[in-house]
């Protein structure tokens, strides 16, 4: 299958096609918008979604080019090593239920930095939290824009690095219009939109692709089978973690980063506050579970759809590499105009989920640093929102310098590093100040720098930076850690070291701990209208 402009159709249907969509997402982004926002309003869209909305908007949230590109590519390349991220993204969010969504709910505003700083000394706390927040914001944003820049490389056939760096700066500037424009509640509405219509596309492109194999998995899986270079592999671990002693290790290391990280990650908990209590934050995690189960079961089939009628050596040569998976199989099945729904549905994905990481990021450094650290809480409410707008066009024009950089860049591991960086820097932090009477200050600063410093550090001197052909810089080799995820060793060193900061530090006032502990088991004295 040759990979020119004709053969993935014709672009003017998939552009347009798309660009239906912005322009229907902007119009309701801008009709739901309040201009006069308050900081509630803006960042937390007024605590006034249901437990459903929020779970399908969580869904629309985390549901990204990861994992509708990247899960599919991963499994047609990969085969059975690639459905590993499926079930691992799945089971994080039994963690979240468990321990992270009503508690989270009960105790904070609008940031982790409000639930951190609750028993602790704030300034040095929300500073830190806000840090972390920041960066692992940029690390997922900088996956999405990779998957931006890829799959229009494939529908466009936009080859050169500028033609795709313009690409991804496009993308970057309607997600900053978003934010800038809708808040949380304009960007919750585009990401309720947005995850609806990937779940139905998924849906309805398994139905066409089990049709061609007469609903015959067994038949699927031996085509697939048939069309990859790994044979009979394909269909049983270890093609991609089984190689050796170092590869096995970091399936244990990206297994804990994706558990781990997603119960954490800044934009997901950011998301509890946009309902009135713990009832509905625990009914949007069940939501978005069976909306999860849906979705992963599709991607299987789509992985290995694209391996048997597509072959994973095409694959792997299109622009785009393992992300052009799902694009191809679209116009193997269905033509230019499937092709074009796809595409619409993978950019909607991007948009929707960049917004949101954008307003998580600004919200943490407009809330925790500008109006509580700089400020020191007596920041003006609409100076704070101009700070927050200020924050999302700069963190915009970053994650777009990263996407151009990362474009051959599976979405999926890349949103791995990501998650490695959260459970490294929020896991622990969160855990000890919910459930540890003696936590205090010192143990929590130096449990989120410790887990993000040391993440960073391992993933600089990784084979995902330098050293390996598939590296952002193939051309130099300074990588001194083995593993492409550190999650293995970051994360246990961020409890450790939040253990010993603790014990050498003093402890922190009794009676707020008692309050938090009442509070996040109860909800008594939780909502929004504290705040006010």
């Amino acid at each position: 299958m040759a990979l020119s402009m004709g053969a993935t159709g014709d672009p003017k249907v998939t552009v347009s096609i798309f660009a239906v969509f912005v322009v229907a997402t902007l119009l309701i982004v801008y009709r739901v918008s309040n201009r006069r926002a308050s900081a509630a309003d803006y960042y937390a869209a007024g605590s006034n979604f249901t437990g459903r909305q929020n779970g399908i908007a969580l869904a629309g949230d985390w549901l990204s080019a990861a994992s509708f590109l990247g899960i599919t590519g991963a499994i047609a390349v990969h085969g059975y090593d690639g459905f590993l991220y499926s079930v691992g993204f799945l089971v994080a969010w039994l963690v979240e239920l468990l321990f992270i969504a009503e508690f989270v709910r009960n105790t904070g505003r609008f940031t982790i930095g409000d639930v951190l700083a609750y028993r602790m000394r704030p300034k040095p706390v929300r500073a830190a939290a806000s840090t972390a927040t920041l960066v692992i914001s940029y690390f997922y944003m900088v996956a999405q824009m990779a998957g931006a820049g890829g799959l229009v490389a494939l529908l466009l056939d936009v080859r050169s690095p500028t033609g795709q760096a313009l690409v991804i700066a496009g993308v970057g500037l309607i997600m900053i219009f978003y934010v800038l424009l809708g808040g949380m509640k304009g960007t919750t509405w585009v990401q309720i939109i947005k995850a609806t219509a990937l779940l139905i596309c998924v849906v309805l492109v398994t139905m066409f692709l089990t049709g061609k194999f007469l609903y015959s998995f067994s038949s699927l899986l031996e085509s697939a089978a048939a069309h990859s270079p790994l044979g009979g592999r394909l269909l049983n671990p270890g093609a991609q973690y089984g190689k050796s002693a170092t590869t096995k290790l970091d399936f244990v290391s990206l297994s804990l980063a994706i558990v781990f990280g997603i119960a954490c990650l800044p934009h997901v908990v950011m998301r509890f506050y946009t309902v009135p209590n713990a009832r509905e934050a625990r009914r949007s995690v069940v939501w978005i579970t069976w909306a999860m189960i849906v979705f992963y079961l599709a991607t299987l089939i789509m992985g290995y759809g694209a391996t048997a009628l597509v072959g994973s050596d095409v694959i792997s040569s299109a622009p785009g590499g393992e992300n052009s998976a799902a694009p191809l199989l679209a116009f193997r099945i269905g033509g230019t105009v499937l092709l074009g729904l796809v595409a619409a549905v993978a950019f909607a994905t991007i948009l929707a989920v960049v917004a949101g990481l954008t307003l998580t990021a600004a919200t943490s450094f407009a809330h925790d640093v500008y109006a509580t650290v700089i400020k020191r809480g007596q920041a003006e409410v609409e100076t704070e929102i101009k700070v927050a707008r200020i924050t999302a066009v700069a963190v915009g024009v970053l994650s777009i310098a990263g996407g151009v950089l990362a474009i051959d860049q599976n979405a999926a591991f890349m949103v791995s590093l990501a998650l490695a960086l959260s459970a490294s820097s929020n896991l622990p932090t969160l855990l000890y100040t919910l459930f540890w009477k003696r936590f205090n200050t010192r143990g929590t600063l130096w449990s989120i720098y410790t887990g993000l410093v040391s993440c960073l550090l391992l993933i600089l001197f990784s084979p995902v930076v330098s050293g390996d052909p598939a590296a952002m810089f193939p051309d130099v080799d300074f990588a001194l850690f083995p593993l492409k995820n550190p999650g293995i060793v970051s994360i246990p060193l961020s409890f450790l070291a939040g253990a010993i900061g603790t014990f050498l530090g003093e402890q922190e006032a009794p009676e707020k701990q008692v309050e938090m502990e009442v509070r996040s088991l109860t909800g008594i004295g939780s909502g929004l209208s504290r705040h006010r």
